[in-house]
């Protein structure tokens, strides 16, 4: 047929190669007006995707509704061809427009090139991502985002796999035919991540496509010293699947042959699709026609053989000789369609720095009339217009600009009254209310499902109430869990066959399956991810890390994906995962870890759970699988034989997070702690009691959110003097805990003595008995410490020991 050629498996129409050509050559212009726009001073930094327009065009058209993208920050040919994205929108990011209209990828708070669908509607209820081309959210920080591929992924084996989940999938799959396309430049397949995912896909053979474009550099340090063999493909040879087992089908395909490129790709989305058998294409001689990226020149580091080979194999100019070749288009055709894209990609960025612009211009009309008749009001007018002035003659001036302004000369009014300083008081009150919703909304759920508003059910008992041991607690309520909801799933190292390391889920393997209560590798990146991809997906994943102190490897997948999704995509998109884990008190170096401060600090975005016991660790489960943000429950490691007695109502507990317990009541001494540091205290309150003084202990229960009702303050009222105890290093948890409850509730006004804050020595702790006792707080450092500000106030009544 004219006009039509017919490979191997793909039928080349003229209407698909030339629809196919426009994509390419408007993403190129774009490309091109990005770092444009980034040297005139418009935009702040810029990254782009040329020379990758080929693959990522085949990339896309092996997709289908319902598949997802898991990738970084270059596919936007991707996106725009599987109408994701619009490139106004591509613009509207790159100048950080903070409106979901213009940006609905990022509000602007990602820089140009991190796509996110949004999958959320304005209640926070899930859309139907069965009709979608889902790109999960964009991570900048390389191979970041590879362990969540694995997850997205994964999911599609479950829903395929689980009967149960049939009845809830009507969103989220067709039969588990969905496959999850992975991007990544090939210098950050060096990174332990993606070569963890690469094993981890080979071994659950889930329906994984990953991409690697190789461009022969990661930034300028060329790949003969990063990868074995200069190749990725041939390095990773041992994973392909042959008769000596299953493992994933490896490919390599050239950057600039549009055929061979869209018949890989339709043969790896087959093999993923129908067989759920994972997939690398290694793209090789991938061109970058301008460099890394805005920020430097490739001419620096690469040769001028390199530099003309990325002009003769560009892939558009490629593209271009093949279709005249093939007689699919003219000469004059394809000119027509070039100039097409430059007036296009001109127009539409003009169009979002236009609109970017106007959002900003009330706001700053409002304060310049404000400013000027603030310089009619006051005697320090001059100064005042000054202010005005180089506000109004600024050349694209941004948000921060006019409040930088308000505040000048709020600050120059300091001491008078006229009508136009309360009017810019005002504005600047109604300002920060927008600026604070534009740049800092949406860290947690604000839907009807967010924990905060899940209300508290305490633990009941009668006189038939057994006392078991904790660990039983805690598998009869996953017992329960697992009955009554078929999209909760756990999985981690040993948590199958011998129903983890401390007995918590012995039996349930059996009972409910290997799929829904899954051993795994010792990986715990990629279990994160698993967790992290399901979530995404309407699933209610539980991942274990075995011990706390092992969180430090996926630290970076928990920090720069999960913890800020719902930040980064302004509410877009979500995964309540809830990651299961156990620490404080064992034995040693490596199992005994409380690094408070670390999660604290890296995991804003996430809610920290702390119990002091299984009962209440239950009802943190119970609340969390009731509502849609991730956490963080660490168990106590010493705490699941210690016995504790059944409720009657274990499974409907909730605990309401950020409200701290009263577990003993005192009036001389508050003592704030949480998770093993309980029963110290309680010990230590006990002896003191025998001292005559008494100490109110108080059960912080959640480090993240903390004591949002601020409870503790009124405790301090009542005894004004306090005591912060736990078991991370100094400067850690307890000087956290100090500074909320100090400087967010104002507690010092009622202190009688010095706030003390009590925590581990600056060490890791030592092996045995002994070495928990004299490198963590006890129960004679608490009293001691007590006894101490009680000595300071009444030396007569309570005269020094030592």
């Amino acid at each position: 047929m004219e006009n039509t050629l017919l490979s191997e498996t793909i039928v080349f129409t003229k209407e698909s190669v030339l629809t196919d050509y426009r994509v390419a050559r408007m993403s190129r212009e774009c490309s091109l007006l990005v770092r444009k726009e980034v040297f005139a001073g418009r935009a702040k930094f810029g990254i782009y995707g040329d020379g990758k327009e080929l693959c990522q065009l085949a990339l896309a058209r092996a997709m289908k509704a319902g598949d997802f993208i898991s990738g970084y920050y270059r596919d936007q040919t991707i996106v725009a061809a599987v109408g994701d994205m619009t490139w106004m929108q591509y613009f509207s990011q790159l100048y950080g427009h903070p409106d979901v209209n213009f940006d609905p990828h990022t509000g602007g708070r990602a820089m140009n090139n991190h796509h996110a669908t949004r999958w959320l509607d304005e209640e926070g209820e899930w859309v139907d991502q069965t009709k979608l081309f889902n790109s999960a959210a964009g991570v900048s920080s390389t191979a970041g985002q590879m362990p969540r591929a694995v997850g997205l992924a994964y999911s599609s084996k479950l829903y395929r796999q689980l009967p149960n989940l049939q009845e809830i999938s009507e969103k989220f799959t067709r039969n588990g035919s969905e496959v999850c396309f992975s991007t990544i430049g090939d210098a950050s397949t060096s990174e332990g991540m993606f070569l963890e995912c690469v094993n981890a896909s080979g071994v659950l053979q889930i329906p994984l496509v990953m991409s690697v474009w190789d461009d022969g550099y990661g930034i300028s340090v060329p790949s003969e010293y990063q990868t074995t063999k200069s190749s990725i493909s041939k390095a990773l040879a041992g994973y392909q699947r042959n008769e000596d087992g299953a493992g994933i089908e490896i490919f390599t395909v050239k950057a600039w042959d549009y055929v061979a490129l869209m018949e890989t790709y339709q043969k790896a989305a087959t093999l993923a699709r129908e067989y759920h058998i994972p997939s690398l294409i290694h793209v090789e001689e991938v061109t970058q026609q301008q460099g890394h990226s805005a920020s430097g020149s490739h001419e620096r580091y690469k040769s001028a053989k390199r530099l003309q080979f990325e002009l003769d194999y560009d892939c558009n100019i490629k593209f271009r000789e093949w279709i005249l070749a093939e007689d699919l288009a003219t000469e004059e055709e394809l000119k027509s369609i070039d100039e097409e894209a430059v007036k296009e990609a001109k127009a539409c960025q003009k169009a979002a720095w236009s609109a970017y612009m106007s959002s900003i211009k009330p706001e700053r009309e409002d304060l310049l009339s404000l400013l000027y008749q603030a310089a009619a009001e006051t005697e320090n007018g001059a100064e005042v217009k000054k202010i005005a002035e180089e506000l109004r003659k600024a050349i694209n001036p941004i948000h921060h600009e006019n409040v930088v302004a308000a505040r000048k000369v709020l600050r120059v009014l300091r001491s008078e009254d006229s009508s136009a300083k309360q009017g810019l008081k005002k504005w600047l009150k109604q300002t920060d209310a927008a600026n604070d919703k534009r740049f800092n909304s949406h860290q947690f759920s604000i839907s009807k499902y967010s924990p905060l508003k899940v209300q508290a059910v305490q633990p009941e008992y009668d006189a038939s109430s057994p006392i078991i041991d904790g660990r039983e607690i805690l598998n009869r309520n996953f017992d329960y869990l697992f009955s009554t909801n078929p999209r909760i799933f756990i999985l981690g190292e040993d948590v199958g066959k011998i129903g983890d390391v401390n007995q918590t889920l012995a039996g349930l393997q059996d009972k409910f399956g290997e799929l829904r209560v899954t051993d795994t590798g010792i990986r715990e990146m990629t279990i994160v991810g698993q967790g992290i991809g399901a979530a995404m997906r309407g699933l209610r994943p539980i991942i274990e890390i075995q011990y706390l102190d092992y969180i430090f490897y996926p630290f970076a997948t928990l920090s720069d994906d999960l913890a800020c999704l719902q930040y980064r995509t302004v509410g877009g998109q979500k995964a309540p995962l809830i990651v299961r884990t156990r620490g404080h008190r064992l034995e040693g170096i490596w199992h005994s870890g409380s690094p408070m401060s670390v999660l604290l600090g890296g995991l804003k975005g996430i809610h920290l759970c702390v119990p002091r016991n299984m009962t209440q660790a239950a009802g943190m489960y119970n609340t969390l699988l009731n509502s849609d943000d991730p956490a963080i429950v660490i168990e106590c490691l010493n705490g699941y034989r210690l016995k504790e007695k059944l409720p009657t109502n274990l499974h409907e507990t909730r605990v309401a997070l950020g409200m701290p317990e009263v577990i003993r009541e005192g009036r001389d001494i508050t003592i704030v702690t949480y998770g093993s540091m309980c029963r110290i205290v309680m010990e230590a309150a006990r002896q003191l009691e025998n001292m005559d003084i008494s100490v109110e202990v108080i059960d912080v229960q959640t480090l993240m959110p903390f004591d949002i009702s601020h409870s503790i303050v009124e405790s301090i009222k009542k005894t004004n003097r306090v005591i912060f105890a736990d078991e991370d290093m100094p400067g850690g948890a307890s000087a956290y805990m100090m500074q909320q409850v100090l400087d967010e509730q104002n507690a010092y006004r009622y202190l009688d003595a010095k706030p003390v804050c009590m925590a581990a020595v600056p060490h890791r702790p030592a092996y045995s008995s002994d070495g928990d006792y004299f490198s963590k707080p006890n129960a004679e450092n608490v009293v001691d410490t007590a006894y101490q500000l009680m000595s300071e106030c009444y030396p007569i009544k309570f005269p020094a020991i030592y």
